[in-house]
């Protein structure tokens, strides 16, 4: 299949950017690893008439540490992601996301940014960053916003950035002093596989009480979704395997899964259950 004809455009600063977003609106579409925004070219499902290519902006590139956690330039793809010590060493759970994603051509191609701009429901990249508290920062050439990475979306595909926007970069805070992490993620094969469910969970305890719990849950709705039954059955209570099936228990409460070619809504929710128990048990486990 062949491209449809567009004016390809490549600027070397984020004012650029913007400025070219801000005057071409709707006719034009970031372009960054294009493994999601190519193909639906392809397929004929979107015609823009100009591509702006992020490629050549350097500080989109740059991961880096700021204010002792991390900023994550959103051109960084999800190999970079999935093979930088900072982000295996504090933030696993995110790298264990990073390196589930497509196969290992995919990964060198795909950004943090396409991936969560997509809003795919079963996208690797929202849970374990969500897990980590993430915000996004947007920019436009009015300036820029920050806001918390759950807010960014509205539905599959659909995402409160405006057609001026832009993903600049992904803010992480250092996790708390005694927390861990973890991400899994389900699909009929090991590789090159859409989530049936993926699940992350992130756990902060102080003394041996859960102090901080979220729980991350994909492709069992129409947006990555947080799972507040369950958070709230943790949170001030000392961690065990009762808990945490409890906890798994009301993840599968909370969520809102279909029936699809993949999967059926019942199975679903089964496989929520298994796998919030055992996110919660590897988060454990790494903690200090």
């Amino acid at each position: 299949m062949l491209l449809p004809r567009f004016e390809f455009h490549e600027p070397r600063t984020m004012k650029d950017a913007c400025r070219l977003m801000g005057e071409l609106g709707e006719k034009a579409r970031p372009l960054a690893g294009g493994t999601d925004l190519l193909v639906n070219m392809k397929k004929k499902i979107l015609a823009p008439d100009h591509l702006v290519s992020l490629g050549r902006i350097e500080p989109l590139g740059k991961l880096r540490t700021e204010n002792n956690g991390l900023r994550l330039g959103a051109g960084l793809t999800a190999a970079e992601i999935a093979e930088s010590p900072k982000v295996k060493d504090r933030f696993p759970a995110l790298a264990e996301g990073a390196s589930r994603l497509g196969s290992p051509l995919i990964r060198n191609l795909a950004t943090v940014a396409g991936n969560l701009a997509s809003a795919r429901p079963a996208a690797d990249f929202p849970p374990p960053l969500i897990a980590y508290g993430a915000r996004v920062v947007v920019r436009n050439a009015s300036g820029e916003r920050i806001l918390p990475l759950e807010d960014l979306f509205q539905g599959p595909g659909a995402t409160t950035l405006g057609p001026e926007d832009l993903l600049e970069a992904v803010q992480l805070d250092a996790p708390e002093e005694r927390s861990g992490a973890a991400y899994l993620k389900l699909g009929v094969r090991q590789t090159l596989e859409i989530s049936i469910v993926n699940v992350a969970a992130y756990l902060g305890l102080e003394d041996h009480t859960i102090q901080t719990a979220r729980i991350v849950l994909g492709a069992v709705a129409p947006i990555p979704m947080r799972a507040p039954s369950a958070e709230k059955a943790l949170i001030g209570e000392a961690p065990s395997p009762a808990l945490f099936v409890k906890a798994a228990e009301a993840a599968a409460a909370d969520a809102k899964p279909i029936d699809d070619f993949r999967a059926s809504a019942a199975y679903r929710r089964d496989m929520i259950r298994t796998l919030t128990r055992r996110a919660l048990e590897t988060a454990l486990a790494r903690i200090a």
